[in-house]
């Protein structure tokens, strides 16, 4: 595995430190990771429900713990460095949602998922004959406008209408829980597939950290690990395609906006895929959220409000255009995962996100929940 830099910035996430038996919150300051934890700010959710949270990462005291070269190189080698921080997926008692179908590029390969069935060999013959029959520039579409209900119109009357078609250019967004709250990776773990997969991918996203109050303070890199197969036999087994043990992977850390580090700052972010394969494989690959076609305004709103509230707040995938096709075991036999690959995703702004695949049965076991995390705070008077 290789690691990119570490970008300027506001940064905060959490890390199991030498010394102590529950994570703490850190940040990053001249070259160090820092502890920044404290009582009444123990925990991310703490830090970012506080309203001050850009403030209290920039100016809280703290204990110097490590460098930060050398704490990114832990992470990699899936901390076997008992003396140095391990880190951990950024966010810690938040609901972990994702939006999907939010790229046309993604929706195009969700309807041929949907028409193949799971059968990853009919997607080549499958994804002509769908562009074939669209014949429309669908990311021109706003989702809900009357130029994508005419469209719509019109793909039911060629009998190519989806359930993913709906959620990419009608009203409504696809918002989904991605995982529970505890239960994401961070930078340097593996990452799971569950074993009856065959057909599977990464998603490299952005997710934003969203308070209880719907303000969107922060971002920071994921990945949506995904079972093309198993979601295309029935979007109802989208659970099963999507939250499996290390399926989600958030890091390194969040970055809070201050300055000139803005949301538009990741409405214009282009996101990179790299994945090394052991077999001598290579695939890259770009995402451009300029290209988005709900903004991310919109897909919070469409995950909290009057409808639905999150007391400790949110971390929100926005979504992918990025769908490798690429043959990788031979023509028309696409692209899926092996064991072993690894998985990077960066952006200058947010960093690099690095995983391993492995199987979801084979990655460490999700053994510490919310109620270890509350339990060990009381104990250190944290809380």
């Amino acid at each position: 595995m290789s690691s990119d830099h570490i970008p300027d910035g506001l940064l905060f996430g959490r890390a199991w430190v030498p010394g102590f038996d529950h994570p703490r919150v850190v940040t990053v300051r001249d070259g160090q990771v820092v502890d920044i934890t404290a009582p009444g700010m123990a925990s991310v959710r703490d830090v970012a429900e506080s309203g001050r949270a850009a403030e209290y990462v920039r100016t809280a005291p703290g204990q110097a713990v490590g460098a930060v070269e050398a704490v990114m190189a832990n992470a990699l080698a899936g901390g076997s460095r008992q003396d140095v921080p391990r880190l951990l997926a950024p966010i810690d008692l938040q609901a972990i949602k994702a939006s999907g179908v939010t790229f046309v590029v993604s929706l195009l390969e969700r309807v041929i998922e949907e028409q193949a069935r799971g059968d990853k060999s009919r997607a080549d013959a499958l994804r002509s004959e769908i562009l074939d029959l669209i014949g429309t520039d669908l990311s021109q579409l706003v989702p809900g406008s009357d130029a994508a209900m005419k469209v719509k119109a019109a793909l039911i009357e060629k009998g190519v209408w989806s359930q993913y078609l709906e959620v990419g250019i009608g009203p409504d967004a696809e918002i989904f829980t991605k995982g529970q709250p505890m239960s994401a990776v961070g930078h340097g773990a593996e990452v799971g597939l569950h074993p009856i997969s065959t057909w599977n991918n990464p998603e490299p996203e952005v997710a934003l950290l969203v308070t209880s109050k719907g303000e969107i303070i922060g971002a920071t890199l994921g990945n949506d690990v995904n079972l093309r197969d198993v979601e295309g036999r029935s979007a109802l087994l989208l659970g099963k395609a999507k939250d499996n043990n290390a399926s989600a992977s958030l890091g390194p850390f969040v970055r809070l906006f201050e300055g000139d580090f803005t949301l538009e700052t990741i409405k214009q972010a282009e996101i990179a895929l790299r994945v090394e394969g052991e077999d001598g494989f290579v695939l890259e690959g770009r995402s451009n959220m300029a290209e988005i076609s709900r903004t991310p305004e919109s897909l919070v709103s469409a995950t909290i409000g009057d409808h639905h509230q999150y007391p400790d707040g949110l971390v929100l995938y926005l979504g992918t255009m990025f769908a490798p096709v690429q043959d990788r075991d031979g023509a028309g036999k696409g692209f899926t995962h092996k064991i072993g690959d690894v998985v990077s995703i960066s952006t200058p702004s947010l960093g690099t996100l690095t995983n391993r695949v492995n199987l979801s049965t084979k990655c460490p076991p999700w053994t510490y929940g919310t109620s270890h995390l509350l339990r060990d705070l009381a104990r250190a008077n944290l809380l």
